[in-house]
């Protein structure tokens, strides 16, 4: 499996676990520039905006996915959500959550709130 497809199917188990736990998905994979990417954006159900970055591996032998989101990352996704949020004023409350995502051998699921 290719680390783009490994990543696809991570960012389409996230969004069905987040639409059962409540979320209403936005978009996906919203592109700010070269390095500013939303995985998810979407709204919990108490109205919250979420910018939802999404981190998948095969198994956990490399170790967590979350350790891959550095701080350079973090501010990208910053940049991305501001981006967003220009676009759309209309939401005053939002946040960053995180999902890592782990395949074998069963999947793995851990959502991190407000990073």
């Amino acid at each position: 499996m290719s680390n783009k497809f490994i990543g696809e199917q991570g960012e389409e188990i996230a969004c069905e676990y987040l639409q059962k736990i409540g979320y209403k998905i936005l978009e996906r994979n919203i592109h700010f520039s070269r390095f500013c990417e939303l995985d998810i954006v979407a709204v919990d159900k108490s109205g919250v905006l979420v910018a939802v970055e999404v981190k998948t591996r095969k198994t956990e032998i490399c170790g967590d996915p979350l350790e891959a989101i550095t701080r350079k990352k973090y501010e990208n996704i910053k940049k991305g959500l501001f981006n967003f949020l220009k676009e759309h004023p209309g939401y005053k409350k939002f946040r960053i959550d995180a999902i890592s995502i782990i395949l074998t051998p069963s999947v793995s699921i851990n959502h991190l709130k407000n990073i």
